[in-house]
Order: structure tokens, then sequence, then C-alpha cells
């Protein structure tokens, strides 16, 4: 009777990381940058994907187990000054956890057994809205989330419930905060490259936004902005994080 009471909370257990890990499937997807002349789109591979944003709470745990990982005792070349400068305690435990290096989120995403998504695995999650897989052609979507990329931020909204749960299943996409990729630089430039001996034009001022797949999905252009104007030792008020695992894996948020 034990060992049969026993098996069932284990299923009940299993069912509910089931229930909560997001699995989206493979697809295909064309991100604003990055296609090559006459390519439409990338295949993505399926993978699971937080349903939420990680909290204060979470990181607390994973602080817990990494205490290198605190304030206190994180390398500076891991983390600006201002790293974890704002939690809120009590009030904002299930608040995104913001203040956080790239370094930081990925070693969270490590310990949790996965690692923070690719920006094109990222880009592939918030382009569906609540009905169809990809949204990003349609005005109305992308002017909502424009929306929101217009206010000003302020600390209290991080006790919001972000933007409604996708096709997929995931939240928080937008509506929040902006989130750290695990290739998030990967249109950096460190100088204006047209004086450098390659002259590759097409992700310079201007062009960055009319050599895009998609010329009106200015939410999108924001977005690769930000994450490249970033260093790994970054961390903003403002911006959180997520992480992403194999498909095969079953991980709750």
């Amino acid at each position: 009777m034990v060992r049969l009471a026993a098996l069932a909370i284990g299923v009940l257990l299993s069912s509910a990381t089931r229930a909560e890990g997001v699995l989206l499937p493979e697809g295909r997807f064309a991100p604003l940058f990055g296609l090559d002349k006459g390519q439409r789109s990338f295949a993505v591979a399926a993978f699971r994907l937080d349903r939420r944003l990680v909290t204060e709470a979470a990181f607390a745990a994973f602080l817990r187990s990494k205490p290198e990982w605190s304030s206190a005792s994180v390398k500076p070349a891991l983390a600006d000054e201002r790293y974890l400068s704002q939690e809120g305690g009590a009030a904002y435990a299930q608040a995104p956890q913001t203040r956080v290096s790239w370094f930081a989120a990925q070693a969270y995403c490590e310990w949790r057994g996965g690692r923070l998504p690719t920006t094109l695995e990222w880009e592939y999650a918030a382009a569906a809205d609540e009905k169809v897989r990809d949204a990003s052609t349609d005005a109305a979507f992308v002017k909502r989330i424009l929306t929101w990329y217009g206010k000003p931020f302020r600390r209290e909204d991080l006790l919001g419930s972000g933007s409604l749960a996708n096709v997929y299943g995931v939240e928080q996409l937008h509506g929040l905060v902006w989130e750290w990729t695990l290739d998030f630089n990967g249109t950096f430039m460190t100088s204006d490259n047209r004086q450098d001996g390659d002259r590759v034009n097409a992700l310079t001022c201007g062009n960055g936004a009319t050599g895009s797949a998609r010329r009106e999905d200015y939410a999108a252009f924001m977005r690769y902005a930000l994450r490249s104007s970033l260093s790994a030792r970054s961390t903003l008020a403002n911006l959180g994080f997520r992480c992403a695992y194999p498909a095969t894996e079953e991980r709750s948020p």
C-alpha cells in the first residue's frame, strides 16, 4: 500500500512537471537579421522553455546553493557594480529577477540543467500570440508590443503579469522586462564597421533596419539594438531571463 501511494505521488509529480514545462515544437522562423540573400527562414529544433521569467525567489535559491554568485562574492569581471542591487524582499519574491548579468543568468540555467535560449529560439517563441505561432507580421500584435516599449519603466511594473500565455503556453515574453539570450551580441559591432576592412554595411545605422527581414517590425529591431548595446557583465533594472532545455528534458519554470 505504501509503495502504491509512493508510486501515485511520483506519477502526480511527473505529470505536474510535464504540465509546467513548455515544449516548443520544431518549425521554421525568419529572424529580423541573419538570413542570406534568397533565404526565407531558419529551421528551429524543438526545445523546452521556462513558462515564466526566473523570479527573485528562484534566484535566491540558486544563491543559497551557489554563494559565489551573491553580490558580495561575485567577481567584478562577471557582473557590474549594480548587480542584484534591486532585490525587493518578500513583496517582489515572484517578480522577475533583474539586475543580473549574462554570466549569472547562464550559471543559473546551468544549475537548473539548461541554458539561456538562443536569440533565434527566443524570437521564435516571442513571435507567437495567443492564437498563431507566428504573428510577427500582424500589425495589431506588433503595435501592442510597441505600446509597452514606449512606456517608461517603473520598478512596480515588475509586480504585473506581463503578456498573456501565447499559443505554446509561454508567458511574460512581452510586457515586463527585456531578456538575456545565449548569443545576445551576435550582431554586435565594436565600431562603425564601414571604416573596417570587411565593410559589412548591412548592419550599420539605417541599413540595420532597411536590410532586415521585416522593416515594419520595429519592436524586434529595438530588441536587437538593446542586446547589441550590452556586455556580458551588464545589469539593468528591466533586464531578466528565462532558461531553455533540450526537448527531451522535463523542467518546471
